[in-house]
């Protein structure tokens, strides 16, 4: 059995790793630090599984599944991610992934979701899974001013709507302070705000963030 974790924090991706071969028998854990280096190894050698952050520098995750997905459709993605908004849940899913729950879940929560997607079945964290049938219409897609956003635009989005730096932005997804900023520009148009402060207020408003959640 064979798992790919994608993860740009090499402490975080190394201790999962780790995690994975304490609890699962038989099983090869490799390691991608982006989408592009994801997207070289699953070429060369196809895993059962793909545990796939989503904020990653370059390639985004949720790009990154959807071109895996585009290539191998049978390739199964689960995403763990510090994101939990069901707006993110929702691109997630629509990118391909057969899974999804938040690194705030304990152990054997992680394990459940491995060896489910393992076995094929559809796996989302029950809290989440709750949330969702609850709010049905919670995804972020009921405005059609998010629906004409691409994959990038929309985390770029989400990190300006939670109030991160543009440096630290940049850092992360491996672009210039100045891209952001044209991000930005380009996001306030789209989104018909004037100022960074309405879209915060038009990312609560459709739920793409929670008051009180902490950036990831």
């Amino acid at each position: 059995m064979k798992i790919l974790l994608v993860d740009d924090h090499a402490v975080v991706r190394q201790g999962y790793a780790s995690l994975l071969r304490a609890m699962l028998s038989a099983v090869q854990v490799s390691e991608a630090c982006d989408g592009e280096q994801a997207l070289q190894m699953v070429q060369d050698d196809i895993p059962n599984l793909v545990i796939m952050d989503i904020s990653l520098p370059g390639i985004s995750g949720l790009e990154t599944t959807r071109r895996l997905r585009q290539r191998l459709p049978q390739l199964r993605v689960l995403f763990f991610s510090m994101h939990d908004e069901l707006p993110i849940l929702r691109q997630a899913l629509d990118a391909g992934a057969i899974g999804y729950l938040s690194k705030t879940s304990a152990p054997e929560v992680l394990l459940e979701a491995v060896n489910r997607t393992l076995a094929g079945h559809a796996y989302i964290e029950q809290r989440l899974a709750t949330h969702l049938a609850c709010h049905p219409q919670a995804d972020g897609h009921a405005d059609p001013r998010l629906r004409g956003m691409t994959q990038r635009e929309f985390e770029i989005f989400v990190m300006l709507a939670k109030g991160t730096p543009n440096s630290q932005i940049a850092a992360k997804l491996c672009i210039s302070s100045k891209t952001v900023s044209n991000y930005l520009t380009l996001l306030k148009s789209k989104l018909q705000v004037s100022s960074q402060a309405e879209l915060v207020h038009l990312a609560i408003d459709t739920g793409v963030i929670r008051l009180g959640l902490e950036s990831a």
